[in-house]
């Protein structure tokens, strides 16, 4: 995934929507349909919590999570937990708790932004 650092300004202000990402492609063991590519950049820390933004193009990829908190920012896709059979549709303005080791399939329809505290 690509990572890059994008600190906020003096006044604590960054334009999620508008913070430019380095796209990578998902690797190919956690793709499971189309050619979706994922960007992240940090934002720095507040307290012992980072923050970022983080961006996929559509399509359909595995995941296992770590313990965070996000707002959707831009975009639509679903959330399937295997394990319990629950699926989330996210998109703009939605805010979603993950949970560490949770295996995830996301179906990105709309290249989805969101802002994360992990």
């Amino acid at each position: 995934m690509g990572d890059a650092t994008a600190g906020l300004t003096a006044t604590g202000r960054v334009d999620a929507l508008a913070t430019p990402l380095a796209h990578e492609p998902v690797p190919e063991a956690q793709r499971i349909a189309g050619s979706p590519t994922t960007g992240l950049v940090s934002l720095g820390t507040f307290g012992d919590v980072e923050v970022g933004v983080w961006e996929m193009t559509p399509g359909t990829s595995t995941d296992v999570e770590d313990d965070e908190l996000f707002v959707v920012i831009a975009g639509r896709a679903t959330i399937a937990f295997p394990a319990t059979g629950d699926v989330l549709a996210v998109g703009p303005g939605d805010v979603v708790r993950l949970t560490a080791g949770d295996a995830t399939v996301w179906t990105v329809t709309e290249t989805l932004r969101k802002v994360w505290l992990a």
